[in-house]
């Protein structure tokens, strides 16, 4: 929780300054979000999934991954509002939540992350597989889809095993199945490990073969069905993004994780916890900052989302009106 309680309401030492500004800090950054970022992550991951799903039949394996994503951000966008305002991010909180709330929220933001970082990795693999193998079934859209339900279970399966930590760490130690379990910091190293260790070694894994054949050129770069050369730009950008938003949040998982509760170090050390907690929520704003620039970034670099949405507009505007060049056009865009 973010608070300068820790210091007299007198105290006029630089160190309950510095909690000050950094809460103000905070405050502006939080509002700023909820005001441009928050209604523009959730119109454009809206758009996103409506637009693709209104045209599956012209979906590719890189659309349902990227709309695993939009969904993933239309979670964070759910979570943003009630933990952006709550006492953690401002100081001025528009209200407070109670350990059952605190709990949710983390839990939907774990599944999210691990939905996003996955979705991301998998990605990588598949479109290696698409340039490797350009008329194999592996990459398709119909197994690609099955893949995107296999994450939301396991980032679900992944989230409850560090959900015992969580819960047991605001039970009462009566319990005495918790009280050998109250145990934080193993919750965040098995969110580092597998929300963040494994799918940065899988995508440096597909860059590198993805790097080795693109160095060699065969007849199969010709190939009519393979992706588009716009994708290789799309999936390097957004790998990137992914990874710049989100590694700071892990890295303060990988702190606590090996440093223990920063509460633990002691009276003298106030700054020093000052500085961790502002670091950590400003780490979990910029994980709410991809579930904006996710959808921006895909909007702006895919060729064919503009045709989706055009085509999307046509038929709700002919839905009450017949529209007699609708079937010509369709077919001119599919040619």
């Amino acid at each position: 929780m973010w608070s300068c309680m820790a210091y007299n309401e007198t105290d006029s030492s630089s160190e309950h300054r510095l909690c000050q500004d950094f809460g103000l800090i905070l405050s502006v950054f939080s509002l700023f979000y909820l005001m441009v970022c928050f209604p523009i992550g959730l119109c454009y991951n809206s758009l996103l999934v409506v637009v693709n799903l209104s045209n599956k039949m012209s979906m590719t394996m890189p659309d349902v991954y990227f709309v695993n994503m939009a969904i993933a951000g239309l979670v964070l966008n759910l979570v943003a509002p009630v933990e952006l305002l709550g006492p953690s991010f401002t100081r001025w909180p528009v209200w407070e939540y109670n350990n059952e709330i605190y709990i949710t929220l983390l839990i939907l933001f774990n599944i999210s992350s691990l939905v996003i970082m996955y979705s991301t990795t998998l990605l990588s693999l598949d479109y290696y597989i698409e340039r490797a193998l350009p008329r194999t079934y592996m990459s398709s859209v119909y197994n690609t889809k099955h893949v995107c339900g296999f994450i939301w279970g396991g980032a679900v399966l992944t989230s409850f095993s560090s959900l015992l930590f969580y819960v047991c760490n605001h039970v009462s130690t009566k319990i005495i199945e918790c009280s050998k379990m109250q145990n934080k910091e193993a919750a965040d190293a098995i969110m580092m490990f597998i929300g963040y260790v494994v799918p940065a070694v899988a995508v440096l894994y597909a860059f590198v073969l993805i790097l080795r054949i693109r160095k060699e050129s065969t007849p199969l770069d010709q190939d009519s069905s393979r992706l588009d050369p716009s994708i290789h730009r799309l999936l390097l950008a957004s790998v990137c993004m992914q990874f710049v938003l989100w590694t700071p949040y892990y890295m303060t998982l990988l702190v606590h994780t090996i440093a223990g509760e920063p509460g633990s170090y002691g009276s003298n050390n106030k700054q020093r916890l000052t500085i961790y907690f502002f670091l950590r929520c400003l780490s979990e704003l910029l994980a709410f900052s991809s579930s904006f620039a996710m959808p921006l970034m895909y909007r702006q670099m895919n060729k064919n989302f503009s045709h989706k949405l055009q085509r999307l507009l046509k038929r709700l505007n002919c839905r009450d009106t017949p529209c007699p060049h609708e079937h010509s056009s369709v077919q001119q865009v599919a040619t």
